[in-house]
C-alpha cells in the first residue's frame, strides 16, 4: 500500500539510491544548491507543478541559493514509498542536463546540484 508507514531499514535501504537526501526529524530530505535567486524560484516553482501534479506535496525552504526539499506523507505523518516515488521524480528533473553530445549546449555556469 502507497500510504503504508516504511521501517527504519526500509528507509536507510531507499536512502541509499537517493544520493543527497538524508531523513531528519521525520523527513526525507535535501538542499538543492542553486546560482542564484532567479534559478531558486526556477527550481521552487518546478517542484511545485511536479508535487501538485502528483498530488503528493513537500514542504520547501528557499534561500538566496538553494531550496531544501522535505517530505513526508501527510495524511499518516510518516514516510512512506508516495515519498521516494516523489524524491526520485524531483532528483531527475531538477539534476538534468543536456548530454555532452547533445544539441542543446546546457548552462554555461553551474547548474543545479
Amino acid at each position: 500500500m502507497p500510504d503504508e508507514i516504511l521501517t527504519d531499514l526500509k528507509i536507510t535501504s531507499e536512502l541509499q539510491t537517493l544520493p543527497g537526501w538524508e531523513l531528519r526529524e521525520g523527513w526525507i530530505r535535501r538542499t538543492y544548491k542553486t546560482p542564484g535567486w532567479p534559478h531558486t524560484l526556477l527550481l521552487a516553482n518546478t517542484i511545485a507543478y511536479l508535487a501538485d501534479a502528483a498530488y503528493h506535496h513537500p514542504d520547501l525552504s528557499l534561500g538566496y541559493a538553494q531550496v531544501t526539499v522535505k517530505l513526508q506523507t501527510h495524511k499518516v505523518h510518516g514516510i512512506t514509498a508516495l515519498d521516494f516515488a516523489m524524491a526520485r521524480k524531483i532528483d531527475e528533473v531538477a539534476l538534468w542536463q543536456p548530454a555532452n553530445n547533445s544539441p542543446l549546449s546546457g548552462y554555461p555556469k553551474t547548474w543545479v546540484h
